[in-house]
């Protein structure tokens, strides 16, 4: 008797191309702002479809075209105000790094029932090697190059999906892995030959059961502060013509209607002064009046110069004190806020290259302020989308998150919403409030259970005046830190290796895993 094996699965490349492309537009989907989380495991098991019966080389196409179809769907907003070469140039980068991971993943799908031909190989290994690879491209593209770009994880779609829970148990990566894990158990499954469907059916439903059921982590409340957040409305953009103090002028107008404010600090986004005050007597004096009327610190971003180098920072001010701490951009974007490599790049684009006239420093000094007795982390735009610098300010006691961020160069697009998901996420990981403050929206308040406190209109001048709930949980996410992103990530690159290793010594048989042909012509000629 042979051994069950998945049945032989094979798109003609043509419609393997045309599904991926389709899968890559359904998982966009899944993100804000449509928010159809439950797209992200379908966009998947698409993507996974249509590498069955592929090689490596054919796999890497159809993953090339699945990436591409999703990174320019996804980061469209970037077109607004700079055109399409940046566009195509890092949805091309995050495209290659997803046809690699898909590459990959074709071998384990193709290869993996062969090497690991029982019940528990096929339904068990499989899953995890494939969770496991696409868990270490996110995390690779997340880090690198110049910083990476940790935008697009598939985790960053569940932010208000009953999955988005269990961030705080297992970290971004982990969920990442954990949706992906779903999605090929799904499919291994439906790849059965043997077996009965409702058997396969009631298999994917207890573990999407047992996923939901899990239960949330409870945060700890440590005490409360009141806080004023405010949105200044102000088209801080790259290319907008303010005259000077414009900015500065917008929050100091959206911040008077709660002057009389009873509050412990009030926090300003990131350029929410656009004339340092740290080198402007006028500037600090508008900065001292709103500490001095609120009788509050005031936490506000702006462009430093010291010793002859720029920074993106947050100031923490007090009136007649000044600047008592500050906190340097430790993850400025590349392109954006400094030009890596500029003498190679710029033959390629200079009119683009030259508009980054002026090269942001990163940042040294720590993301934590402490606001008489409150310890607030400090997040500066997409510094919010780094693990590593969420994990340094937790472990340096923050009790809650500041995320200060400028959306105007992307208007009214979906960047501002893509972030905010990542800041309610970031809550849930955390166990913190995070007060998600940008110069034009949309900006909110979120509470540690990922839940809207309080929010603004996008492109309208406001302020948020809320008592939160501090604490100094540590989740699960943030005591273990990043090892389960390198173990889940590392299951994924050893179960390949092993895949192209021993497949080398199993029978040769067709992409797919029908019975083995030599074995068939054997039993038909005796």
């Amino acid at each position: 008797m042979t051994r069950a094996r998945p049945q032989k699965t094979g798109l003609p490349l043509w419609a393997a191309l045309l599904l991926a492309a389709g899968a890559g537009a359904v998982l966009d989907a899944a993100f804000p702002d449509r928010s159809w989380w439950m797209l992200a495991p379908v966009g998947v098991i698409l993507l996974l479809l249509a590498l069955l019966g592929r090689g490596p080389w054919t796999g890497l196409l159809v993953g090339l075209v699945g990436g591409l179809s999703f990174w320019l769907i996804h980061i469209s907003w970037l077109t607004l105000y700079l055109g399409p070469v940046p566009w195509l140039a890092l949805a091309g980068l995050q495209a290659i790094f997803f046809a690699v991971g898909l590459a990959l993943t074709a071998i384990v799908l193709n290869v993996g029932p062969r090497v690991w031909p029982t019940a528990v190989g096929r339904l068990g290994m499989v899953p995890v090697v494939v969770a496991g690879l696409w868990t270490a491209r996110e995390a690779i593209s997340a880090v690198w190059p110049y910083g990476g770009f940790a935008w697009g994880r598939i985790a960053l779609s569940q932010s208000e999906s009953p999955f988005g829970s269990l961030v705080a148990w297992v970290g971004m990566s982990g969920l990442s892995f954990i949706l992906v894990w779903l999605s090929t158990l799904v499919l291994q499954l439906g790849r059965e030959r043997h077996g009965r469907i409702g058997v396969r059916a009631a298999t994917a439903v207890a573990a999407v059961a047992v996923l939901l059921a899990f239960p949330s982590w409870p945060t700890v409340q440590s005490g409360t502060a009141r806080i004023a957040a405010v949105q200044g409305a102000s088209d801080a953009g790259l290319f907008a013509q303010n005259a000077p103090g414009q900015i500065l002028s917008d929050h100091v107008s959206a911040t008077l209607p709660v002057i009389d404010e009873d509050v412990d600090f009030v926090v300003w986004p990131e350029n929410g002064i656009d004339v340092d005050p740290l080198r402007s007597a006028d500037s600090a004096r508008v900065a001292d009046y709103i500490s001095s009327a609120l009788d509050a610190p005031l936490i506000a971003g702006t462009i430093t110069e010291r010793s002859g180098k720029f920074y993106n920072t947050s100031l923490l001010w007090k009136a007649g004190e000044g600047a008592v701490d500050l906190y340097d951009k430790v993850h400025p974007v590349p392109f954006a806020e400094y030009m890596p490599d500029r003498a190679f790049w710029r033959p390629f684009a200079p009119d683009l290259i030259d508009l980054v006239s002026r090269d942001y420093e990163i940042g040294t000094r720590d993301n934590v302020f402490d606001i008489d007795g409150i310890l607030a982390g400090i997040a500066i735009c997409f510094d919010i989308a780094d693990d590593q610098l969420v994990h340094e300010m937790i472990a340096d006691d923050a009790e809650i998150i500041l995320a200060q961020t400028n959306n105007a160069d992307f208007g009214r697009t979906d960047e501002s919403v893509q972030q905010l998901a990542i800041a309610r996420l970031r809550a849930i990981e955390a166990g913190r409030t995070v007060v998600n403050i940008s110069t034009v929206g949309t900006s909110a308040i979120i509470t540690p259970d990922g839940g809207t406190l309080d929010s603004l209109p996008t492109w309208v001048p406001g302020a948020m005046v809320q008592t939160v709930p501090l604490s100094t949980t540590d989740t699960p996410a943030m005591s273990v830190g990043r090892p389960v992103e390198w173990f889940v990530s590392g299951l994924g690159l050893a179960g390949v290796l092993f895949c192209l290793l021993a497949g080398k010594t199993t029978h040769r048989v067709s992409p797919g895993f029908g019975p083995d042909r030599a074995r068939i012509r054997k039993r038909r000629r005796g």
